[in-house]
């Protein structure tokens, strides 16, 4: 497997979160997904990404160096929009975070992207959840850390290291995401979602004698 298709760390990635990006940077990230969803990751290169951008292919190396760097962009935008799309407007900030985390595994589990990259190249999401914190998954845990200082805020979310809290939450929602197959027989879609919600509550919830 050539390293170049494998998502890379952190470091690597050239475009950050803080950056707005522009209409050429939208096309390229638009193609990138076209190809992931069609390909899976492996089989997506920079050149058929340029070419259905409709860009040079300099133009997409400019922004990033290889596959791996652009597929991680990607899912960042991939996974900030479902969260976005999914996250409550109202109720208190743990009521929105736990909405916003099974509305935004269900939409993750429907995904056509994210159904490619689980079907075609499940190393590479071995790799991450097993190997190391990918740019994905710090991604997530500093906007589950945010929501979980709001909560702290408004006290409706327990005392706790706001990063470690927001770890563990990632970790039983990747759980419920990319297991939810194996356990249809005994857990569909609905009752996944609902057993799912109770959990988060119950471990973000604050005692009642917290703080007395």
């Amino acid at each position: 497997m050539s390293s170049s298709n494998v998502p890379t760390p952190p470091a690597v990635a050239i475009m950050t979160s803080t950056e707005p990006p522009s209409a050429v940077d939208r096309a390229i990230l638009d193609a990138a997904r076209e190809c992931v969803a069609e390909f899976g990751v492996r089989r997506t290169t920079l050149t058929e990404v340029a070419r259905r951008a409709g860009v040079s292919r300099p133009t997409v190396y400019r922004r990033w160096p290889d596959t791996g760097s652009l597929v991680a962009d990607l899912l960042v935008r991939e996974l900030r929009d479902i969260v976005a799309d999914t996250a409550p407007s109202t109720g208190t900030a743990r009521e929105r975070l736990v909405g916003a985390i099974v509305g935004g595994g269900a939409m993750i589990r429907r995904n056509p992207l994210f159904a490619k990259i689980f079907r075609a190249d499940t190393d590479i999401m071995l790799t991450y959840v097993f190997e190391r914190l990918g740019r994905n998954q710090r991604a997530l845990i500093t906007l589950f850390a945010d929501a979980i200082r709001e909560g702290q805020g408004d006290g409706s979310v327990r005392a706790g290291d706001p990063e470690q809290m927001a770890a563990m939450l990632l970790l039983i929602a990747q759980s419920a995401v990319q297991s939810a197959s194996t356990f249809a027989p005994v857990l569909d879609a609905e009752h996944l979602d609902l057993e799912l919600t109770h959990a988060l509550h119950g471990y973000l919830r604050r005692d009642p004698e917290e703080g007395r």
